[in-house]
């Protein structure tokens, strides 16, 4: 038997459904399906849960992240740990499957290899027509290098740990399980035979900074180089120093809502910035609330002036920097806390808080 994991957040309701609906129609219902939603906002999920109430088998996770980084990596793993099936099949709520999907699967289904799919994608008119699976025109298809759409056998991933949770944000989660697996001397197979997947055309404003998520500009250049050192180094086993798959604990996340034990009001000066993220380890079970606000230009002009001049001066950080700086402290240190991030870039100011529990 096999587990299909579906992960999401805030993704259109009309596409997650035509998803769902494809996977109620498969010939062979035999198979366990999770649908992780992580971190949708409030107004969203309410109408998300209407629509899982009309798929009874679906098993439902959400988790209470909103405001913080995207993490596929957690959401997945969150299902994985759950997993009680021989074999993982890791999807996408974009997805439309074949109805012959779930035996097609049973058929590759093997314990010393993993198989990987050939996606076709719609492109914009096709999608909204809602055609079905069948009636759906491909415009192009994935070539290898695209390593999502992927089954496992159960034991092999849990073996690994994983996915690994450092990756957030988007980009390179899936190819470096299929690396590690190599390394492992697992059998990596892509199937291209026939289209069982068509992948359903949307927007990708959450990849970028207009989006009101979390963002860190820089994240998926260093993702793709954490990759390129997990290849060189031939890495297998992810996550050794921390747990994984933890699923958040909603009664932790609402301490977010109560009084914050203390409030750190600062400009983006360089020594302030440094002093405060390097004693954010220093807190046990404590409330952190952080705002930084962006100098006036005048200000930068008159530090810079006293700096030509040989006299002491403030030196300021971009904010763009200071977001950086601080999304990668909680990707490395705190990324299983519960915490609330923003950065407005129009008004620059940068929100934090972030319970120590």
């Amino acid at each position: 038997m096999i587990t299909i994991v579906l992960t999401n957040r805030n993704r259109d309701i009309q596409t997650i459904k035509n998803c769902l609906n494809s996977l109620q129609e498969q010939a062979n219902k035999e198979f366990t399906l999770f649908f992780v939603d992580y971190g949708s906002s409030p107004d969203y999920l309410k109408e998300l849960k209407k629509v899982i109430e009309n798929y009874p088998e679906l098993k439902f996770i959400s988790c209470p992240v909103s405001g913080q980084l995207w993490n596929k990596s957690r959401a997945i793993n969150i299902a994985l740990q759950r997993c009680t099936t021989p074999y993982f099949f890791v999807g996408d709520v974009d997805m439309l499957f074949h109805t012959d999907f779930i035996q097609k699967l049973n058929l590759l289904t093997d314990e010393n290899s993993i198989t990987y799919f050939q996606v076709g994608f719609l492109n914009k008119k096709e999608t909204f027509q809602n055609k079905g699976f069948e009636k759906s025109k491909v415009a192009f298809k994935s070539q290898k290098e695209a390593t999502g759409m992927s089954l496992y056998p159960t034991h092999i991933l849990k073996s690994i740990n994983g996915y690994d949770e450092f990756y957030h944000g988007w980009g390179a989660e899936d190819t470096d399980v299929h690396v590690r697996l190599f390394n492992l001397g697992i059998q990596v197979k892509f199937y291209d035979k026939e289209i069982l997947l068509k992948h359903q055309w949307h927007t990708k404003i959450y990849r970028t900074g207009l989006s009101k998520d979390p963002f860190h500009f820089k994240l998926e250049k260093i993702n793709n180089a954490y990759l390129q050192i997990s290849k060189k180094t031939k890495q297998r086993i992810a996550n050794k120093n921390s747990l994984w798959g933890k699923i958040p604990k909603e009664e932790e996340y609402n301490r977010l809502n109560e009084k914050t034990d203390f409030i750190f009001d600062i400009a983006p000066e360089d020594s302030k910035i440094n002093a405060l993220i390097s004693h954010l380890c220093n807190f046990e079970h404590k409330i952190i609330s952080v705002i930084i606000t962006d100098v006036s230009t005048r200000s930068k002009i008159k530090q810079f002036v006293k700096k030509m001049c040989g006299k002491k001066y403030l030196s300021y950080l971009k904010m763009r920097s200071i977001n950086d700086l601080l999304l990668h402290e909680i990707i490395m240190r705190y990324r299983n806390l519960p915490y609330q991030y923003s950065y407005d870039e129009r008004k620059k100011v940068i929100e934090f808080k972030i319970y120590f529990s």
